[in-house]
């Protein structure tokens, strides 16, 4: 029979334990709730800090749901948009996927529906369709090839140069693979991130000018990224400094840079993780105001009721989601996406 003192300790080891698990911030009681759940929460670089830095994993959207699905995680909660808690479902079909605010949309992934897409294939019957993985999952459905911001370029040039390309949604990003592949049958669908669009080359070379010694790190997506080539081919900017990047790819670049300044055109939330992968360099947003307000409707307190109360699930119909995979299968095939969106 064992002593008192045995039962004793083993009764005060299990009050420590249980103590270890009581939460003391808003960040012990999201990880405690996500341990218990065996959740993984996932969180996009443009979220605020505060979601960044408590979640298991920060990426971008694509390289965050492959990462979901490869995890042994029960439950996926996913702080971005909706089109990415989609792209996850989709990735990882037999799993739960949560977001914060199921009101989280993207302008980007709305610029183009669906039917809009069967209108236009049915112009171009003998198109190869090449969406941006920031749409829907009934727009991937009906896609050919989906890619990313870094691998867009590859993506279409694995396509005969004798097939016509409908290339959507973003107009930035395709002009920026017209311009690389030099493709004239590339059809381009008109449509932007509003964020995105709304920096633009005047407020670029203008803050190039104040700082003639920075770099410039612009996302693909940006209505000023033709206007940073500009300036490098003008030889306003040397054309070693201009570098038109993915979110992935960014974090690549800042890692590696020896310079002093960065001008960084994207959204602002982007900046936090630049800033702590290089603290050194002085990361300055081209446009402070470039916040996306879809993003930003993931808050602290939407991801605390999120894991407390298990919701919004997002779904997708099995056929959706069977169409779309093979898009996103076929674009890994290719290549690696790299940084993603």
């Amino acid at each position: 029979m064992a002593s008192p003192g045995i039962f004793e300790e083993a009764h005060v080891s299990a009050q420590l334990s249980t103590l270890s698990r009581i939460p003391t911030t808003w960040g012990d009681e999201v990880r405690e709730l996500a341990r218990q759940a065996n959740a993984v929460i996932l969180a996009h670089n443009y979220q605020v800090p505060e979601i960044q830095d408590i979640a298991h994993h920060t990426g971008d959207s694509l390289a965050l749901s492959r990462i979901a699905a490869a995890s042994d995680a029960d439950v996926i909660v996913f702080c971005g948009v909706h089109f990415m808690a989609e792209t996850a479902k989709i990735l990882a079909p037999e799993r739960t996927v949560l977001i914060p605010d199921a009101n989280a949309g993207c302008s980007l992934a709305d610029s183009i529906t669906a039917d809009q897409l069967r209108d236009w294939k049915s112009e171009h019957p003998d198109a190869v369709v090449v969406s941006y993985v920031n749409t829907t999952a009934a727009v991937k459905a009906l896609t050919d090839i989906c890619c990313t911001s870094s691998n867009a370029v590859e993506v279409v040039e694995s396509i005969p140069a004798d097939r016509e390309v409908l290339f959507l949604p973003d107009q930035f990003l395709g002009a920026h693979v017209r311009r690389v592949t030099g493709r004239k049958n590339l059809h381009i669908w008109m449509g932007e991130c509003h964020v995105h669009a709304g920096i633009n080359g005047d407020e670029l070379a203008a803050r190039a000018a104040a700082n003639p010694d920075a770099e410039l790190f612009v996302h693909p997506e940006c209505g000023c990224a033709t206007s940073a080539l500009y300036l490098a081919g003008e030889g306003l900017v040397p054309a070693e400094r201009v570098k038109i990047l993915s979110t992935g790819g960014m974090l690549d670049a800042a890692r590696r840079t020896t310079g002093g300044t960065v001008l960084v055109a994207t959204e602002i939330g982007m900046l936090h993780q630049l800033r702590q992968a290089s603290p050194s360099v002085d990361f300055q947003p081209v446009n402070a105001q470039a916040s996306c307000r879809y993003m930003k409707m993931i808050t602290p307190e939407k991801l605390l009721r999120c894991l407390r109360e298990r919701r919004d699930e997002v779904l997708v119909d099995p056929e959706t989601a069977a169409a779309a995979r093979t898009a996103v299968q076929r674009m890994i095939e290719i290549g690696q996406p790299g940084g993603a969106e």
